[in-house]
């Protein structure tokens, strides 16, 4: 038996990927007092506030090792459907086996197969709360791999030039520092190599959770260019930024002036040529003359210092998962 009210919050990732479970596992621990159990893939070492936090307990799934690009084509589908498989037994062992039953499950959606399915089957059995952080949608993802007309689409929506100009002497050079360790990180790291830029650098590199805000907050500008395939979610990339004071070009897609406010505290663009006239506009005179520049980092502080974690999940987070866990109780 467990007597302090007790959360499983569910990855199916690298936790030391997911920035946003991370934080919702220490804000169960520390604003609501909870023991927390965290299932989740292996792989890169998360926050070390996790991880030294005596209520929060972390227990490491076993992850299917990614073979599918060295498949032929043809077997692609069949991985399609094999991979959630796989993945449904392995959640299940764990979410009936391996943690005590918790008065609340949270996930977050994407994935959202098989997480839902297999968190909301064992949340009836267990007799616990389930939670669901939407994030984005699942299938809209899925689209963007293999084609929004695609028949696994359908089936998973049922389940639910180089900165240069006459003026050289007026910009700095420009160092790009790109975060991250994807599978086409090479490629690209070659297409730069071929571009032959004469004022701007580009240097690519993987940073832990504790040297990713020492990295933003040296920063001048930071640039997000990844969009929403449902158009529905904000990136948490941007709100790090904003939480450094770090002001934000981003591109545009239909709810990110949510967070990113033109001409307070970024910018938004839709192709590489409005990105380009930004920069040049942004870091004309820089450092001592770049006034919307510092008009914009005033405004990042002033939304970071306004928007932390802590205070948001405890206006909005905290008294839904209250309510659903003291109705579950009952």
């Amino acid at each position: 038996m467990h007597n302090r009210v007790h959360a499983c919050v569910v990855i199916l990732g690298d936790l030391g990927h997911s920035p946003r479970m991370q934080y919702h596992a220490l804000s169960l621990a520390r604003q609501a007092s909870l023991e927390v159990d965290i299932v989740a893939y292996g792989g890169s070492e998360p926050h070390s506030a996790v991880i030294e936090n005596e209520s929060i307990h972390i227990h490491t799934t076993i992850q299917r090792q990614k073979h599918s690009h060295s498949l032929p084509k043809i077997l692609y589908p069949l991985m399609l459907l094999l991979k959630p498989i796989i993945q449904f037994v392995i959640l299940l062992w764990f979410l009936c086996f391996k943690v005590l039953p918790p008065d609340a499950f949270i996930v977050q959606n994407p994935p959202s197969i098989p997480t839902l399915m297999v968190v909301k089957w064992v949340s009836s059995l267990r007799k616990s709360a389930f939670i669901v952080d939407w994030h984005n949608f699942g299938y809209t993802l899925l689209g963007l791999s293999v084609g929004r007309s695609s028949p696994f689409v359908s089936i998973y929506r049922v389940l639910w030039k180089e900165i240069s100009g006459g003026k050289q002497y007026l910009y700095p050079r420009l160092l790009f520092i790109i975060t991250g360790k994807g599978p086409e990180k090479e490629k690209y790291e070659e297409k730069i190599k071929r571009l032959n830029l004469k004022r701007v650098a580009f240097r690519t590199m993987w940073l832990s959770t504790e040297e990713y805000p020492l990295l933003l907050g040296s920063a001048d500008l930071g640039v997000y260019w990844h969009t929403s395939s449902s158009g529905l979610d904000l990136p948490m990339k941007v709100v790090d930024m904003f939480g450094c004071g770090l002001p934000v070009c981003a591109v545009s897609y239909s709810c990110i002036d949510e967070l990113v406010k033109v001409e307070k505290n970024g910018l938004l663009f839709s192709s590489s040529s409005e990105l380009v006239d930004e920069l040049l506009m942004l870091f004309r005179g820089f450092p001592n003359e770049c006034d919307a520049l510092k008009s914009l980092k005033n405004g990042a502080l002033e939304t970071g210092s306004s928007a932390r974690w802590a205070a948001e999940w405890e206006e909005h987070a905290k008294p839904l998962i209250s309510e659903v866990i003291s109705r579950n109780l009952k």
